[in-house]
């Protein structure tokens, strides 16, 4: 039976270079020690004790759960807890294990100590889920063999490991799966814009483009405070810095000039990133909301019929970043654009509509 572990794969491709060329330079940019990795003080510290206790023990780290949104560095701190107590570490994902099989045969391929880390746990079929119990908490599995009155249970014996698992949706978590992870279930926090210039600059000098402060900054505020995103921004203004002869640039290549706000400026708004670090479709969004239906309430059914977009996909992509930034308001009725969108889009409040806000 093959195994289902399969390799990690970088960020969904956004244009520009290749995927191949991208999945090389995340793995380049991810932090090889937690001392470089920058933000989410509260989990390191707690994780290195964690890890100190087991290693005096003697004993595998216990298992451990990261959550949140897309992008802030789940994968990256599995990888550092690896390298950290000296483990190999196999990666999957809850998509990937369709069937019991498949998790019995990676869960006995598992050399003792190794770490297991399963990304989007959320979606586990629920079978599989409930073999996953007593591996984790009693280190057995439990293989049903025959059918009928016929079938008996057999139980295999696990290597000692240690499961990692991250996901973005930790609500669609049974209780039984969250409880077993004994060593922590610990959410991942956006990244403050001072963040994520220290992000940005140590990943600017290991991809060798010098940008100036104003650049550090420009990139910072409309990375939608996640390092990913950040990253990503970085290596198409260097790409945009490199490629473009005028002016500033005119000698990038060869001299490695430093890389300029108005540079990046022009860089992103190529990608059509504004300075809130809205895309196309945050935009389009907006302006539906303000300027088809008045600035709302309007329910999520129709903005997505007008945006010839899924219902998921705007609640779930769309609008937790403009409800962040403050230019989106769920109520009750529907969602209403606030006063910051209005004025971000450059559209006056009707007399109607500012009394509702």
């Amino acid at each position: 039976m093959s195994s289902k572990i399969t390799k990690e794969t970088s960020a969904r491709s956004q244009g520009g270079a290749s995927k191949s060329e991208d999945s090389f330079l995340d793995q380049t940019l991810r932090p090889t020690r937690f001392d470089e990795y920058i933000g989410q003080k509260h989990i390191k510290d707690n994780v290195k004790i964690l890890l100190q206790a087991a290693k005096e023990r003697g004993h595998i780290p216990e298992h451990i759960l990261f959550y949140g949104p897309p992008g802030l560095g789940k994968t990256t701190l599995a990888h550092l807890i690896a390298k950290e107590t000296n483990r190999q570490i196999k990666i999957t994902s809850g998509p990937a294990i369709v069937k019991v099989g498949d998790l019995a045969s990676i869960l006995t391929n598992l050399s003792p100590g190794d770490i297991l880390f399963i990304d989007e746990i959320h979606r586990l079929n629920k079978m599989v889920e409930e073999i996953l119990y007593p591996a984790m908490e009693s280190g057995v599995l439990d293989i049903i063999l025959g059918k009928g009155p016929s079938a008996r249970t057999i139980q295999l014996d696990l290597p000692p490991f240690t499961l990692i698992a991250a996901t973005t949706r930790v609500a669609l978590i049974s209780s039984p799966l969250r409880s077993r992870f004994s060593g922590g279930v610990f959410r991942l926090e956006f990244y403050s814009n001072k963040e994520i210039e220290k992000i940005i600059e140590r990943s600017s000098k290991l991809l060798k483009a010098k940008l100036d402060s104003g650049a550090l900054e420009e990139i910072a505020k409309r990375s939608r405070f996640t390092p990913r995103t950040a990253n990503y921004f970085l290596k198409r203004v260097r790409d945009f810095a490199q490629v473009h002869p005028e002016g500033n640039l005119a000698s990038y290549g060869a001299g490695k000039k430093t890389i300029s706000k108005e540079t990046t400026k022009s860089a992103l708004a190529m990608l059509a990133i504004d300075e809130l670090g809205l895309d196309p479709s945050d935009r389009k969004f907006l302006e539906i909301l303000i300027k088809k239906f008045g600035g709302g309430p309007v329910g999520l059914k129709t903005i997505g019929a007008a945006m010839s977009e899924e219902e998921a996909t705007v609640e779930e992509v769309i609008e937790p970043y403009l409800i962040q930034l403050g230019l989106l308001e769920r109520t009750a009725r529907g969602r209403v654009a606030t006063k910051k969108a209005y004025e971000h889009l450059g559209v006056k409040v009707k007399e109607k509509q500012s009394k509702l806000l």
